[in-house]
């Protein structure tokens, strides 16, 4: 039987994009087959896979938007900029009002620029960001023009925010909450991240790792 097609993975957390690809590699009995859209470990959600000769459509996903649902905490500061790195600062929170919340995210909609983390897999001169963090190395990185298209507080029971963000290629949303924790004076960091859609794809439409199979393999054609 020839495998090939695109499968949608509601990826766990804890495990890699790449995990995820060879996990597909030996349940499908192929090699090539390829992730569209790199997810940390510690997020969750949709992480389409792309098998046998759709992994040459690879280049149209590049460009989607992306969508996801975040939940940052308020006055705690990280090494990674989530909840597994190391607390690098603490500070009070309780004096700020919703309405201050709401206007420090209202300074992140549209094009803006960002300093991509030091555990991203952006590649400065020819070696991973993360590896180098993994050394304690830390090097240069220039800011990025990306755009946030809409970004929504969907819950405020603080230190804990939860929040909504569509947005362009190239964006972590990591520092997105990094950034709006410095600019509400109290930093922060994401303790989860959800990917609901990727362009046309969404989460809803997935399936989950462990019942994935044959059936799930779907073609499309990219107009």
């Amino acid at each position: 039987m020839k495998r090939e097609g695109l499968i949608l993975i509601n990826k766990p957390k804890g495990i890699t994009s790449h995990d995820v690809v060879d996990v597909i590699r030996k349940k499908f009995s192929i090699r090539k087959v390829g992730h569209a859209g790199t997810l940390d470990p510690q997020a969750t959600g949709l992480l389409p896979i792309l098998v046998g000769r759709y992994t040459k459509l690879f280049p149209q996903f590049v460009n989607f938007d992306k969508e996801y649902i975040g939940i940052m905490k308020l006055g705690e500061v990280t090494t990674t900029g989530d909840s597994e790195g190391e607390m690098i600062s603490r500070s009070p929170w309780e004096h700020l009002g919703e309405d201050e919340i709401r206007d420090a995210f209202s300074k992140f909609h549209g094009e803006i620029e960002q300093i991509p983390p030091m555990v991203s897999a952006l590649r400065v001169n020819g070696k991973r960001l993360y590896k180098l963090a993994r050394r304690g190395i830390e090097v240069e990185r220039k800011p990025r023009k990306i755009n946030i298209y809409q970004l929504e507080i969907q819950r405020i029971d603080r230190p804990f925010i939860e929040f909504y963000v569509k947005c362009s290629k190239g964006t972590y949303i990591r520092k997105l909450a990094e950034d709006i924790g410095a600019e509400l004076k109290c930093g922060a960091h994401v303790v989860s991240i959800t990917r609901t859609a990727i362009g046309p794809f969404r989460l809803a439409d997935a399936v989950g790792l462990e019942e994935c199979g044959d059936a799930h393999l779907t073609a499309y054609t990219f107009k």
